[in-house]
């Protein structure tokens, strides 16, 4: 009898050792912890408002990404079996295939490398608003977080767009998710007791107007 993976509240089908991937059954998830629109109102009031602290220092090494979760799978390929559907695993976790819907664009990919894993509040945004002060193992925790909405796949050149602006300076391109994506923003920004700027605040007001 081949050994079962329990990935968090996943389920991995038997690792088949002749085979050389291995079909994933799940149901299909989002990131977990998106407010409704009340509660990231009244977060989003709660958040402190400063004016973004210094770029000093900063180093995308300063938050370890993409930490082994379970068995040969990091927060990486986790993250993928959350969001795809009809995913392929090959004994080491590698996804070969499956489906995957960028929430960002509403494009459909097939090839895990069309996507990328883009963190909800940048990093770079997080070292400015409070981060800087954490711990290395606080920072590799905030970078790996799949208890809140902070970790989405999406395409990869619309992550690259993005790059470490806040809603401020960008939206995502798929005016339907403005209100998702306020909510997850605003949620992980409060539960990890980060500020916003006035900027961010407005626009997170506005993206949450829509909902």
């Amino acid at each position: 009898m081949h050994p079962v993976i329990i990935l968090g509240s996943f389920l991995l089908a038997p690792l088949a050792l002749a085979a050389p991937a291995v079909p994933v059954q799940l149901q299909k998830r989002t990131p977990v912890g998106i407010p409704t629109t009340t509660d990231a109102k009244t977060q989003l009031a709660a958040i402190t408002v400063a004016v973004q602290g210094s770029q000093d220092g900063y180093d995308r090494d300063l938050f370890p990404t993409w930490i082994i979760q379970s068995g040969y799978c990091d927060t990486r390929e986790t993250v993928l079996i959350r969001d795809g559907t009809n995913t392929v695993q090959s004994t080491a976790c590698a996804s070969t295939s499956g489906t995957w819907v960028s929430p960002y664009d509403g494009e459909t990919w097939t090839d895990a490398s069309d996507v990328d894993i883009d963190h909800m509040v940048p990093l770079s945004n997080a070292w400015k608003s409070g981060a800087a002060a954490w711990t290395t193992a606080k920072r590799q925790s905030f970078a790996n977080d799949l208890t809140d909405p902070q970790l989405w796949t999406v395409t990869d050149n619309v992550n690259s767009s993005k790059g470490d602006r806040g809603p401020e300076d960008w939206m995502p391109p798929l005016a339907s998710f403005y209100c998702t994506y306020a909510k997850a923003y605003t949620r992980v920004k409060y539960v990890w007791a980060l500020t916003i700027t006035t900027d961010e605040k407005a626009a997170l007001t506005s993206m949450l107007e829509t909902c």
